[in-house]
């Protein structure tokens, strides 16, 4: 497994430029392969999204099983658990407590002219919800469902459409269904890949277009999104998931290495990474790893993860570990050290934060209620979770009284004369003629 390395030998620089350097990659050969399937979809509505749904997940795939029908959800409420349903409703009841907060007012004031400005929020009419299928649609995302969905409902969007691949029996997971219809999904469609993110985006004839897409996906995913963004709105362009431990001496490196596999066993190309002030907890978390990794059922994927994109990186303080953090601005930043709340001020960028020995990245990924579709790839220096916001929009607002206009008539005037514009500057004068 891993082997810690100091940041100020030249070892530790290197392989501290190497983690900055892969953020960056080509994808040419998938853009091309991308960019046909949204003209596939384009041009022949359903019946491309059939014929990619049974070239990819179900053979036998009929068109009229593509939505979901009310009969498919009641059966999937009678095939889970009662124990699995109260446990999703406790989840969502957190993830909604946390969202209700995000909601952004309308508002507006008036100024002493009689001028009225303000700003009118309203959420989107549709959102289309992206949900991997997860090993073949048996390990349902049902997470993804509630960190998309809820914060949608809570805007107040009207259609929310969840796309998620059928299973090679044309059907979806009853977990995935129920959490859906708990979290406010209106409309289920059973198609994957950059083909649902299409569907989603120019509509067909069985799928009204939505406003905004969001979930996360693989790199056909990503690529489409990006590919449709300005048709549509989209979350983010999300990479592989990364973590970043800050720690100490007071880490217990069992913990450390527990949440470093935590992400490893997402992908290959994972990033998991720890900045230790201590020599001897990152060879004691080195261990952890070797021992802990051998124990999961995801151990092939996340051992290469850790060997080829992990990183053990001891550094000289706890502010030099805060400062490398703000370069990389991690998806997932966890401090692990004996005074979080000392060193937050010191944390500028990072997609999620996570404090304390007791607070592991897992907990915000299912139920305490934090949005786990976070910006990746550095992109936290610019950009922000999924929330509600997502799903909204601004529309400015201005009322002129005649007092009002007349005052700022000649300075309108004068600013479009100097850009050129007549016709701006006409539009004031004739007005400014009758008061």
């Amino acid at each position: 497994m891993l082997q810690p390395y100091f940041l100020r030998d030249a070892e530790g620089q290197k392989r501290l430029a190497m983690l900055r350097g892969s953020r960056a990659a080509s994808h040419v050969l998938i853009e091309e392969q991308v960019k046909k399937i949204l003209s596939d979809v384009q041009t022949k509505g359903d019946k491309a999204v059939l014929e990619y749904n049974r070239r990819f997940d179900a053979p036998e795939f009929d068109l009229s099983e593509l939505v979901v029908t009310e009969s498919e959800i009641r059966a999937a409420y009678q095939a889970i658990d009662t124990s699995f349903l109260e446990t999703l409703r406790r989840a969502i009841a957190n993830i909604h407590a946390f969202h209700e907060r995000q909601k952004p007012s309308s508002w507006m004031f008036t100024k002493e002219d009689g001028m009225v400005l303000g700003r009118l929020v309203t959420a989107v009419d549709a959102a289309g919800i992206y949900v991997p299928g997860g090993s073949g649609g048996e390990t349902p995302l049902v997470s993804t469902v509630m960190m998309c969905a809820v914060p949608a409902r809570i805007a107040g969007v009207s259609r929310i459409v969840m796309a998620t691949p059928p299973r090679k029996n044309n059907s979806v997971h009853p977990a995935l269904l129920v959490a859906a219809s708990e979290s406010g999904v209106t409309d289920i469609v059973k198609m994957g890949s950059a083909w649902a993110v299409a569907a989603l985006a120019y509509g067909t004839e069985t799928i009204k277009p939505v406003d905004v897409i969001v979930g996360p996906g693989n790199i056909y995913v990503t690529i489409a999104k990006k590919m449709v963004a300005g048709q549509v709105g989209i979350d983010m362009i999300a990479g592989p998931s990364e973590i970043l431990i800050i720690a100490d001496e007071s880490a217990d490196p069992a913990f450390v290495a527990a949440d470093l596999l935590g992400q490893a066993e997402h992908d290959v190309m994972a990033s998991s990474v720890l900045l230790a002030t201590s020599h001897e907890l990152a060879e004691k978390v080195a261990v952890e790893l070797a021992l802990q990794v051998e124990r999961l059922g995801r151990s092939e994927i996340a051992r290469q993860s850790i060997n080829e994109r992990g990183m053990l990186l001891v550094v000289e303080s706890l502010e030099q570990a805060a400062d490398i953090s703000n370069q990389l601005g991690p998806e997932h930043l966890e401090l692990m050290v004996s005074e979080p709340w000392g060193l937050l001020p010191k944390i500028k960028h990072a997609g999620s934060i996570f404090l304390g020995s007791f607070t592991p990245e897992a907990v915000a990924d299912y139920a305490a209620g934090p949005n786990h579709v976070l910006p990746t790839m550095g992109t936290a220096r610019f950009s922000s979770s999924l929330g509600v916001e997502t799903f909204m929009k601004h529309s400015n607002l201005l009322c002129c009284s005649k007092e009002a206009l007349k005052g700022l008539g000649e300075d309108v005037i004068q600013l479009a004369e100097t850009e050129g514009l007549g016709a701006h500057a006409n539009s004031m004068s004739v007005r400014l003629k009758r008061l």
